[in-house]
């Protein structure tokens, strides 16, 4: 792993009931960029994420996030703002109650933080409709604020751009940007293949738990900015 190197992944595999799910995955990911990865379903996006947030552990290999091993030193990235699937918070609460008892786990952040990026995806911090009522868009808005509240080193996103419209696919561009422009590692899971090119400055291509394909897209453009 060299200096820049921010999360590395070497020898990556999973087996699940002699099934390869993830097959010897190797990546050098540095902060200040975003990677894209694209595959269909079923092709090891979501098992790779898995695997980098400490959900599962792998058969074969090792994760080291900041010079820390998962699995070792750590159980969890200590600085990681994530989506895989369907964001879930709880149902009978607003929004914004939702996102204040998460902060409070941290204490990173305050009611300041919390609304500015509630407003920031579009959502009023005032609402006082429950989640349960929210719409399959607003949920996901929700749950992209509490991925990126506490601005966290590194941000997984898996199908962000799932249910919303194209206003709420342009504010989600801008925040990613602001993001990295902060000098995050962020990990971008998605089918649409103009958003993921627009976004990335690399791209990943999995195919059966294997990287197929890695293209660079605006090394110069980083190069030219150091």
């Amino acid at each position: 792993m060299n200096d820049k190197t921010y999360l590395s992944v070497k020898n990556l595999t999973k087996e699940i009931k002699n099934n390869l799910i993830l097959d010897d995955i190797n990546l050098d990911l540095n902060k200040g960029k975003i990677y894209g990865f694209k595959g269909k379903n079923g092709s090891g996006k979501t098992m790779l994420f898995r695997a980098i947030c400490g959900l599962i552990n792998p058969t074969k290999g090792e994760i080291h996030i900041g010079n820390k091993k998962l699995g070792q030193d750590i159980s969890f990235p200590e600085s990681v703002g994530v989506i895989i699937e369907y964001p879930g918070f709880l149902p009978d609460f607003t929004g914004i109650q939702n996102l204040k008892m998460l902060a409070e786990l941290t204490g990173k952040i305050g009611e300041k933080e919390i609304r500015e990026m509630i407003l920031a995806v579009g959502l009023n911090p005032d609402d006082k409709k429950k989640f349960k009522k929210y719409s399959l868009g607003m949920k996901q808005r929700l749950g992209i604020a509490q991925a990126l509240m506490e601005e966290p080193d590194l941000i997984i996103l898996d199908e962000p751009t799932n249910a919303l419209d194209s206003e709420a696919v342009e504010l989600v561009k801008n925040l990613l940007i602001k993001m990295k422009e902060k000098n995050k590692l962020i990990l971008i899971a998605s089918h649409d293949k103009e958003d993921l090119e627009f976004l990335s400055d690399e791209i990943f291509a999995i195919e059966s738990g294997k990287i197929v394909e890695h293209r660079v897209l605006k090394e110069a453009i980083n190069e030219n900015k150091n």
